[in-house]
């Protein structure tokens, strides 16, 4: 056992990181030497390698992740109480362009999912009926309009689906263009085959101020409902949800090339196995898809302070080098503005899984972009033009950052996990577990089970299949346990005050 204790992710580390829990006194064996452990140390936590003195950069990753606050003696416990982070402020940045493309591999792996071709040459992996209403005062209304349509329709699509969320009235400004943005990308999204908007009336996001940001809609996939102005909202609605199947049911799945794929990722509750596995695993597989020419997307933009120079020097170009220096300040200014400390990251779950600071995290999490070259930088709600790596404007937030995905474009989220999370996307949302104790605890939160690369396992296999996962859930043969658990749900970013 004590051969496989610990784990040194970089020669040049000063950590290494405990594969199990370490009792005080015990001495384990890395490599050619042997370390004592000084005080008890859990699972996925840091022990120093060398004695450091106060100031001395903690190295993991082969990158600084903050630094000494005070002297820590070799075999010592690192964590909150001697490592402070690096980071302050704003910084100034200059493009150094990494020479790294991801080559097409049209023959490595399967090319074709099974999926729904749209009217405009979209391509949906499900065939749905979603409702989406423009005001939270009607989240009850809508909620029961589904299930009457549910019952009435089972079978003839793979359902009939609301998402709630507070908003559309007593919003102003910038904060009543978020809710209209990620709403609209929703309306926008080809896993619905038809979608009702329901609004009340009164709203300030009324339907007819909601109707500029759909852009061109298709009268056969899109109806309309403002229920203050009908006698029975749950007639008409389900009159007008009967029309939205009839023309579903005109679509039939047929193979499509794996191109057509856009994909999220992203990661919550993340441990510190969360860089080591389950991330990692996650990057490996967005290589894969853009090689067949698919769409990532990675979004928790301030889970990218202290690693955003690797996202920054893979810009295609200077251009788009400069759009994510921009996303990046821009999130800094929307922490200042609220006076809140740019670096208050990790979360307590987060610290208690081993990551300390945001330096950490971050360099963890920003390996679910793998090696691609980052083609674009999209706002938030705005939907992909470029196929590959595509950074997305939202902050760490789990749903929020979920739900900014999906309004972008995303068929899929894979959704990486060291502590455990139930929820679910408007999409499907596969969740893999950093550990394989995550993974066993909770067999129905976790689709895959990143832990076994600590166990023998190799990223090459793992991530192919995974690879085939995406494309059995994308052609409809496996149900995400988000879907088969009915846990599907959106939240949209706020900025600015509530009436």
């Amino acid at each position: 056992m004590a051969e496989t204790a610990l784990l040194q992710l970089h020669k040049s580390d000063v950590v290494a990181i405990a594969l199990r829990n370490l009792a005080q006194g015990e001495t384990v064996t890395l490599g050619d030497e042997k370390i004592t452990v000084l005080e008890d140390l859990p699972k996925g936590h840091k022990v120093a390698l060398a004695n450091l003195a106060q100031g001395d950069n903690i190295i993991k990753y082969g990158s600084p992740i903050g630094h000494a606050t005070v002297a820590i003696a070799r075999g010592s416990h690192v964590h909150s109480h001697n490592l402070g982070t690096n980071l302050s402020g704003k910084l100034d940045y200059t493009y150094q362009p990494v020479s790294a493309s991801l080559e097409p591999d049209a023959n490595s792996l399967a090319g074709f999912f099974e999926g729904y071709v749209r009217e405009n040459g979209d391509v949906g992996i499900r065939n749905e009926i979603w409702i989406i209403n423009t005001v939270g005062c009607i989240n009850k209304t809508a909620e029961r309009l589904a299930t009457i349509a549910n019952a009435k329709f089972q079978g003839d699509v793979d359902g009939v689906y609301h998402f709630a969320h507070p908003y559309g009235c007593s919003q102003l400004g910038d904060d009543l263009t978020y809710t209209q943005k990620a709403l609209a990308g929703l309306v926008r999204h080809p896993n619905a085959a038809g979608v009702l908007i329901m609004g009340l009336g009164c709203e300030n996001n009324r339907i007819q101020e909601f109707l500029p940001f759909l852009g061109d809609i298709s009268d056969k996939r899109i109806q309309f409902l403002q229920v203050q102005g009908v006698k029975d909202e749950f007639e008409e609605g389900l009159e007008k949800i009967t029309q939205l199947v009839h023309y579903a049911k005109t679509f039939k799945r047929t193979p499509v090339p794996v191109s057509k794929l856009k994909v999220g990722l992203k990661c919550g509750g993340s441990d510190g196995f969360s860089g080591i596995t389950a991330n990692p695993l996650i990057g490996a597989v967005s290589d894969l898809l853009i090689k067949q020419g698919a769409t990532t997307f990675l979004t928790e933009v301030p889970e990218m302070f202290g690693a955003e120079t690797i996202l920054m020097n893979r810009a295609k170009d200077e251009q788009t080098f400069e759009k994510t220096v921009h996303l990046i300040n821009d999130f800094k200014d929307y922490y200042a503005r609220h006076n809140q400390v740019i670096y208050e990251n990790p979360s307590p779950g987060n610290k208690d899984g081993g990551i300390t600071t945001l330096e950490e995290k971050s360099l963890g999490c920003t390996q679910k972009g793998g090696h691609g070259i980052v083609q674009d930088v999209l706002l938030y709600g705005e939907p992909a033009v470029m196929t590959g790596l595509n950074l997305v404007q939202a902050p760490g937030n789990d749903m929020v950052s979920v739900t900014a995905l999906i309004a972008s474009g995303a068929h899929i989220v894979l959704f990486s996990t060291g502590r455990g999370t139930p929820l679910g996307g408007a999409v499907p949302t596969v969740k893999i577990s950093t550990n394989t104790a995550l993974a066993e605890q909770k067999p129905h939160w976790i689709d895959v089970d990143a832990g076994q690369l600590l166990e023998g396992q190799s990223m090459s296999n793992l991530s192919e299949e995974l690879y085939r996962l995406i494309l059995d859930t994308a052609s409809g043969a496996y149900r995400t346990h988000n879907e088969q658990n009915e846990f599907r749900e959106i939240a949209i970013f706020k900025d600015g005050v509530t009436l």
